[in-house]
């Protein structure tokens, strides 16, 4: 891989020209420990978490429906914006089929998790986050990866400040606009159900009630310890690693997302099984570098004068690679 200069921001991506560490390290470990293959497979509690955060998040959105903008925009930074954001990593985590064994009732399971998000994303997010496992890093396939533009205009402290608060925006338009993907029968489904459930808030309680939710997404997803995991799962501080993992109390509310070179190496772990692949296998984690903060890690993105969107892993595949290999 190519390092960077000292001191000085990136002009372009780390290129590495080996493989992804993550499918070797999976094969080593497995090889080593095959009891943790007892952790694969759903986790029977997924459904019933993801119902109560839904309940609870749309009865606060019509609690809220008279609350003036400044009480409203409180709520949605301090209580909201934890909720949406533990159902983003929901859809994460459904994305990945680990609520049910049927596919299907996963993706029915993140349409109904997607309702208190306000926007529809669900079953758009499973397509290109599966291509980021397959394809980690690869140039033109990643859609996690930010693009050539996004990193050419943000340089400064300031444009990377704006651009972390809007963040959300970027990593949900960034595939419209270099990879779409033509939608199908449940793109549609999502998008319908997510309408209708928006406009009977708005019709039965009025428009602040679905401003809430929208406030509780936006802000969840920009500067906000609970967004800092955007940044610390694969943004390069240290050029020879490209996934990070973070061992804080946030994921106690995010389905343990920080265990995230634990869940690259093992996707089909759900996430409160995650920590057990580090206790049954330590010496594969305890030498690479971690997080304790996500907000620690959101100031150093912003304030590092070598960060920005270019420090991230990237690599060529070959044109016949294909994009249908499975999880191991």
């Amino acid at each position: 891989m190519e390092d960077k200069e000292d001191g000085v921001m990136a002009t372009d991506f780390f290129w590495s020209y080996t493989d992804e560490p993550h499918a070797s390290r999976r094969r080593l470990i497995l090889s080593q420990y095959p009891q943790i293959r007892e952790l694969f497979g759903p986790d029977r509690w997924a459904f019933l978490k993801v119902t109560a955060v839904v309940l609870l998040q749309l009865w606060t959105a019509t609690y809220l429906h008279n609350a003036s903008w400044v009480k409203m925009l409180a709520v949605s930074y301090f209580f909201g914006a934890f909720l949406n954001h533990n159902l983003f990593l929901a859809i994460h985590e459904l994305s990945h089929n680990l609520a049910f064994s049927t596919p299907s009732y996963n993706r029915w399971l993140g349409i109904f998790a997607n309702l208190p998000i306000g926007v529809p994303m669900s079953i758009t997010f499973q397509k290109y986050h599966l291509e980021h496992h397959r394809f980690q890093g690869a140039d033109g396939i990643d859609m996690d990866i930010p693009s050539h533009a996004e990193a050419r205009l943000v340089t400064s402290t300031i444009t990377k400040s704006i651009w972390v608060l809007f963040q959300l925006f970027f990593y949900a338009l960034r595939p419209l606009f270099l990879k779409a993907k033509p939608p199908g029968l449940w793109e549609f489904t999502n998008f319908t159900i997510q309408i209708a459930l928006d406009a009977s808030l708005v019709y039965f309680w009025g428009w602040k009630s679905f401003a809430y939710l929208i406030l509780a997404t936006f802000v969840g997803g920009g500067v906000h310890p609970i967004a800092g995991h955007f940044i610390s799962e694969h943004y390069i501080f240290n050029p020879d690693q490209e996934t990070y993992s973070y061992y804080g109390p946030l994921n106690l509310m995010t389905w343990s997302v920080g265990y995230h070179n634990e869940h690259h190496d093992f996707p089909r772990i759900p996430g409160n099984r995650l920590h057990k692949v580090k206790e049954i296998a330590p010496e594969y984690y305890n030498n690479l570098k971690s997080y304790r903060s996500w907000s620690q890690v959101i100031y150093m993105y912003i304030m590092g004068r070598t960060v920005g969107p270019y420090s991230r892993m990237k690599r060529k595949i070959s044109k016949d690679a294909g994009v249908t290999k499975k999880d191991e």
